[in-house]
């Protein structure tokens, strides 16, 4: 069942009404709980056009980051490995981390591979694909650039990927933002998504966008007014 202040903003909101993110920054602020809530958010995108051109995944560095910590392992060898180590990687390793994981061994949140290492990686599949670990190069977990990669972890760095009904989620912003920050964060978010939009889209590429925090009901956003 859920809570009086979810209730009574969803009572508030006027059913097809679009909001300015300022509107829905301040319904958030009037309902906020005791600890630094997640703001999210949903975009709705066309599904005119090829399938196979719908289908979008990729990766952006949001400007003010999320705060969260996350314990990224590294599979490299040589200068890259010791290159990995001093950017502040948790884990790093070749082939005696590779035979880790296949053993079992999960402790990391995210996994980051030089492209000279993939051969010693394609028999982790089954182990990293259903944990979403599994390295990508759309997504910068592929690279030579080891330093950036792991920065952009420790940083604003978020990964999206469209859902079977052409809609992406994902984390934008947090309640102790301020609305230029959360602002900022989400005009990037949507420029990136915007740059992925497949030829074969007429018209609007994306149709609605909604944002809630993790109290509160969704609210759908005027998207001239974002800009």
């Amino acid at each position: 069942m859920r809570g009086k202040k979810y209730r009574y903003l969803l009572q508030k909101l006027e059913g097809n009404r679009l909001y300015s993110l300022h509107d829905a920054y301040s319904f958030f602020q009037e309902i906020k709980s005791n600890f630094d809530e997640t703001v999210d958010i949903a975009v709705c995108l066309s599904k005119e056009g090829k399938q196979e051109a719908l289908n979008i995944r990729g990766f952006v560095v949001l400007p003010h980051a999320l705060g969260k910590t996350v314990k990224i392992a590294v599979i490299a060898k040589g200068n890259l490995a010791e290159e990995a180590r001093k950017a502040g990687a948790d884990i790093v390793g070749d082939e005696d981390l590779v035979n880790k994981i296949e053993n079992g061994f999960l402790g990391f949140d995210k996994l980051i591979v030089t492209p000279d290492l993939m051969g010693l990686i394609s028999k982790l599949g089954k182990t990293l694909g259903p944990k979403g670990l599994m390295p990508n190069m759309k997504l910068g977990t592929v690279s030579a650039d080891v330093t950036k990669a792991i920065k952009d972890l420790q940083g604003g760095r978020i990964e999206f990927k469209s859902d079977k009904g052409n809609i992406i989620h994902a984390p934008v912003g947090l309640l102790s933002f301020s609305r230029d920050q959360l602002r900022d964060n989400i005009n990037v978010f949507l420029d990136a998504i915007s740059k992925m939009r497949p030829s074969s889209i007429k018209g609007n590429y994306i149709k609605k966008i909604v944002v809630s925090s993790t109290m509160s009901p969704g609210i759908k956003l005027d998207i001239a007014q974002l800009n």
